[in-house]
């Protein structure tokens, strides 16, 4: 949403999810002066006319993400202002690796009061190609560079990049508006500015973290689960821990099957969970374990046999979750950023508090896992990041409701 400030025209969005993160982007666009318009999962962004105003500060600081407007706003205005970003409360996400990106480029970057200013410096019509090395690869600020650098003077290469499937999804978004890119998908991302990008129609890759948190609800219940239209490549580290704790994951042709972004052809997953016992998670960037995974994995450990250690090594506040897994009957004791988990044989329902986006759904999981009934508090962690979860969970026989409580 953020690299359709690059296009003066028309994009078109499929594969869109009903989100609060969405809305809350759209509605900072709209801020801007970009018009939306959606119909299911297809949104269509009209930014011919950007008004370089601030981004509302009350969205902003709800919504990390919210903070990559600021790269596609330079290179195309000559200028941007944001207020620095909100969201999860995981750990600390400093944004000076894309001030940094941006200074390398050229751009005139300060904070005053909480705003980001940045600007090109003097007579300058466009921000500058630079070798940029990032000291950790920042999935953020990867794609705040890539985005900045398609329409900069000169040619751009991040060493030390990001390498999710969401910046090679990004980086195809951006070819196919024009954009000259490679590398994607590796550490060293090359790009090539152009003077001008175009309008396209994209398919969104499936998010893989909503798939994962599926895989696990069918381990966590002892349930065989088919997931359609899925990339399984995305999946690896996920897959591969599953069938270390017991479970089977097959991947299958999938007869419905989509082609998204980058001409990447969607499959099938299935699990058939076995007997779940312990192992050993340490989360890192990708193609490591994603930090994303591993609230929902300390759920379904807790429940394996033997014990288990995870590691967070992304963010430092990613382990709360735990206490209220404790709350439910868990065996898990927190030493620094490491989680020592002794599989219990059942745990028991209980009310908990949803801490983050990733820790309410872990906390859906093992409600579903327990014995009597969990009541999870926090429901607006959850809405900003999956849509829909109680009617797809109910829908695979699962006892749960939504309660909307009466307003005071």
């Amino acid at each position: 949403m953020a690299g359709s400030i690059l296009c003066p025209g028309n994009c078109t969005l499929r594969n869109v999810p009903n989100l609060v993160d969405i809305k809350r982007m759209g509605q900072i666009l709209q801020a801007l002066g970009i018009k939306l318009k959606r119909d299911g999962d297809v949104l269509e962004i009209d930014a011919k006319n950007i008004n370089p105003t601030e981004a509302p500060y009350d969205v902003v600081s709800q919504l990390r993400a919210s903070f990559f407007v600021i790269g596609p706003l330079l290179t195309r205005l000559g200028m941007a202002r944001v207020p620095l970003p909100g969201g999860c409360a995981i750990g600390a996400r400093p944004v000076d690796l894309h001030v940094r990106g941006l200074q390398a480029m050229g751009a005139n970057v300060s904070i005053e009061d909480g705003i980001v200013h940045a600007n090109l410096v003097g007579s300058q019509q466009r921000l500058q190609g630079a070798n940029i090395y990032l000291d950790y690869p920042s999935v953020g600020a990867t794609e705040t560079i890539l985005m900045a650098a398609t329409l900069a003077e000169g040619t751009t290469k991040i060493e030390n990049a990001a390498q999710e499937p969401e910046i090679v999804d990004l980086a195809n978004f951006c070819g196919q508006m024009g954009a000259k890119i490679s590398g994607a998908g590796t550490n060293t991302i090359i790009i090539q500015g152009v003077a001008e990008l175009s309008s396209v129609d994209y398919n969104v890759i499936p998010d893989r973290i909503e798939a994962g948190t599926f895989l696990v609800a069918g381990a966590i219940t002892q349930s065989e689960i088919t997931l359609s239209c899925v990339i399984p490549e995305h999946l690896a580290p996920v897959m591969a821990k599953l069938n270390d704790i017991g479970c089977q994951v097959i991947t299958e042709e999938d007869p419905t099957g989509k082609t998204f972004g980058g001409n990447i052809q969607s499959k099938r997953l299935r699990i058939i969970p076995g007997t779940l016992k312990g192992t050993e998670i340490e989360t890192l960037p990708y193609p490591g374990f994603p930090t994303d995974m591993q609230a929902q994995f300390t759920a379904l450990l807790s429940i394996s046999k033997g014990n288990s250690i995870i590691s967070e090594t992304v963010f430092e506040n990613r382990l709360r979750h735990v206490a209220e897994l404790q709350r439910m009957g868990t065996n898990i004791r927190v030493k620094g950023h490491h989680a020592i988990v002794q599989g219990v044989p059942f745990i028991s329902g209980a009310p908990v508090m949803a801490t983050d986006l990733r820790a309410s759904a872990a906390l859906v999981l093992a409600g579903l896992a327990a014995e009597g009934k969990t009541t999870v508090h926090g429901l607006h962690h959850l809405d900003r990041g999956y849509e829909d979860l109680e009617h797809k969970l109910s829908g695979l026989g699962a006892k749960l409701e939504r309660i909307i409580p009466d307003s005071v």
